[in-house]
């Protein structure tokens, strides 16, 4: 049902620290049961999902080509 720090670190494939840095920012929603950081995993799971949403959609996006202006012309 929750996550330690360790184990987020190691699904994120980034070193615990950085995960804390993440909790402390506020950009990874925790709790704190007196000695350790508890990420609730279900939230977590679907925060992922929304960040790879939209990763996915940033690339596509970048991908498209930019579109000739109609405006423009050449006065050689």
């Amino acid at each position: 049902m929750y996550l330690t720090v360790k184990e987020a670190a190691e699904y994120l494939s980034m070193p615990e620290a950085q995960v804390e840095k993440l909790i402390f920012q506020r950009k990874i929603r925790a709790i704190h049961d007196g000695d350790h950081y508890l990420i609730y995993k279900d939230q977590f799971n679907t925060h992922l999902k929304q960040v790879e949403k939209y990763k996915k959609l940033v690339e596509e996006v970048m991908n498209e080509p930019v579109p000739e202006d109609i405006d423009i012309k050449d006065e050689d």
